[in-house]
């Protein structure tokens, strides 16, 4: 099977559990993209563990501070998805900021202690945009396994 990229939260939603259904298990890599040999170690890891792997690049603006350029973070998707698809990812899920927080947005997870130390007291808000994406995508795909790196 070739890569699949998936932009939108029905269609992998829809994948997920026609997984589910056919006895799948599913490793799940969210990631930023420009991805390196690091990135995909964690994907190779995947594979080892599980039937199908989706790989998620999401820039997310909600853990950039007031004063780190998201503009300017690498975005190289045509890249990226090259890189995966030599790994043999199953789906590339490569969402919308637009579909990750519709115009009037107001759920948040957020974590007080987290907030306070480590980067957190640096980075206003970082933390609140970590913990809300990463809910947001493992309710979506609902995976078995995840990798972080």
């Amino acid at each position: 099977m070739s890569l699949r990229t998936v932009t939108d939260f029905k269609s992998m939603r829809e994948q997920c559990r026609l997984w589910r259904k056919s006895g799948d298990s599913i490793a799940y890599v969210p990631t930023m993209g420009a991805l390196h040999e690091g990135h995909l170690s964690l994907v190779d890891h995947a594979k080892a563990h599980a039937s199908k792997v989706v790989v998620s690049i999401f820039v997310n603006p909600l853990q950039f501070g007031p004063k780190e350029d998201f503009a300017t973070y690498p975005r190289m998707l045509e890249q990226d998805a090259a890189k995966l698809a030599t790994r043999g990812v199953d789906v590339l899920f490569a969402p919308q900021a637009s579909e990750m927080y519709p115009e009037g947005y107001q759920t948040y997870v957020s974590n007080s202690e987290l907030s306070q130390i480590l980067c957190g007291k640096f980075r206003p808000g970082h933390f609140q945009g970590v913990l809300t994406v990463v809910a947001k995508l493992f309710h979506l795909v609902d995976p078995d396994l995840a990798i972080f790196g």
